[in-house]
């Protein structure tokens, strides 16, 4: 499966785009919604981030579907 466009976002505004893995989207979904690590490493097709999941306001995931036109 192809990598997966996603944007964390953070407290005071800012944004970090990334594209994930399946596997590592899914270990950083698990990550926030436990709330049991604060800092989690996660393999972006561009390098490995260090993520501090206390920072995390929302993590948007583009959706597979890719639409042409109106």
């Amino acid at each position: 499966m192809k990598p997966r466009r996603s944007s964390v976002g953070f407290h005071g505004g800012q944004v970090l785009s990334l594209r994930l893995s399946q596997e590592a989207l899914d270990g950083l979904r698990t990550g926030l919604q436990d709330g049991k690590e604060r800092w989690r490493e996660v393999d972006a097709e561009d390098g490995a981030i260090l993520i501090d999941l206390g920072q995390v306001v929302y993590l948007r995931t583009e959706s597979d579907d890719q639409h042409i036109g109106f």
